[in-house]
This record gives structure tokens, C-alpha cells and sequence, in this order.
């Protein structure tokens, strides 16, 4: 009688993958169904979109432009932040349908951008674009 060899040397031991692979699947699922989309919030302004001359004249629209070093021009007037709401105000009973161009310089904070919108819009004028100082 002949005795049979333990195993045979070129057969190996196998893991069945199958189950491994149905959690990841069902993970994933999982991840994907519970996963909430959200839009972001944020301060909604309008930028310029070309640089074609508008039907108003030049002298009815408001220039502030907010420097690198936290300055603030209104025109060629430096205030302080707490001063543009009563400038802008004045510039308003002049023009009442002006629109407020605000020009940051690319370094400028953007705290005290958020700050002279904040003022301007205090002031009562709906029309409010931002820009980057030196694009048009």
C-alpha cells in the first residue's frame, strides 16, 4: 500500500476575495449615498464684465479703492473705514443713481474689503462691484 504524499507541492493555499470586495462595494455605497452636497455660502457682489463705457456719466459712479497698506480712497480722498458710509451718502444725494466701483489692490485684506461693502451698503446703494486694482 502506498502512502499518499501530504499535499502536492505546487498547489497553495487561496483566499477567496468575493467577500472583501462586496463590503468595499457596499462602502462605498454607502459613502456615496450619505455624502450631503451643499453650495457654499458666501458674500454675493458683481464684478464688471467688459469695459465698455455705460449710458451714465462717469462723474455719477463712485470710486473706492482699497490699498496694500489698509488705506482707503474715495476718489482722490483718503477715509478711514468709518467715514465711507457718510462719503458714499454725499456722493449720493448728488447722483442718487450712482454705482460703487471698489478697486482692492491684489494684497489688500480682505477683511477690510468685506468692511467698506459693509459701509457702502449701509449707505443705501445697491449697485456694488469689486475689482482687482490695475485689471479692467
Amino acid at each position: 500500500m502506498k502512502r499518499k504524499k501530504h499535499a502536492h507541492e505546487h498547489e497553495e493555499a487561496e483566499i477567496d476575495m468575493t467577500p472583501m470586495l462586496d463590503i468595499v462595494f457596499i462602502m462605498l455605497i454607502f459613502f456615496i449615498v450619505t455624502t450631503s452636497f451643499v453650495k457654499p455660502t458666501g458674500i454675493e457682489y458683481n464684478t464688471p464684465e467688459n469695459n465698455t463705457p455705460t449710458n451714465s456719466k462717469k462723474s455719477d459712479n463712485i470710486l473706492i479703492t482699497v490699498e496694500n497698506s489698509g488705506l482707503i480712497r474715495i476718489g482722490d480722498r483718503l477715509v478711514d473705514v468709518e467715514r465711507v458710509t457718510p462719503n458714499v451718502q454725499q456722493r449720493l444725494a448728488e447722483a442718487p443713481e450712482a454705482a460703487v466701483l471698489i478697486q482692492a489692490e491684489k494684497e489688500a485684506r480682505h477683511g477690510l474689503v468685506v468692511k467698506v461693502m459693509d459701509q457702502v451698503k449701509t449707505a443705501g446703494v445697491e449697485k456694488i462691484s469689486v475689482t482687482e486694482k490695475g485689471k479692467s
